[in-house]
């Protein structure tokens, strides 16, 4: 099994920056890509950003050249940097990850979320 903690979301001004964190723990070796993903009200989750233990990424066009997806592998942690915020960007963020070698593949573990809300 694996554990992921995430950390950092809040209440931000639009055009503001939040950095985002998650920490795995547990069964380390079994996990390769890393990702995060959002949730509006009554929607499913989308992906937003991944990452392989390679520094492989991958990111949503709704966020390419706004937000930075980065990895620790020494520290089991993944990053999203989130600059220029927009209202838009409000949401639940979910931290994931698998086994796949692949950025754009959605893991099998999950972390608890957390809000990320930008006023206008």
């Amino acid at each position: 099994q694996v554990q992921l903690v995430e950390s950092g979301g809040g209440l931000v001004q639009f055009g503001g920056s939040l950095r985002l964190s998650c920490a795995a723990s547990g069964s380390i070796s079994s996990i390769d890509v890393m990702g995060w993903y959002r949730q509006y009200p009554g929607k499913q989750r989308e992906l937003v950003a991944g990452i392989t233990r390679r520094g492989n990424s991958h990111y949503a066009d709704s966020v390419k050249g706004r937000f930075t997806i980065s990895r620790d592998n020494v520290k089991n942690t993944v990053y999203l940097q989130m600059n220029s915020l927009k209202p838009e960007d409000t949401a639940v963020y979910y931290c994931n990850a698998g086994a796949s070698t692949s950025p754009w593949y959605t893991g099998r573990y999950w972390g608890q979320g957390t809000q990320v809300t930008v006023s206008s």
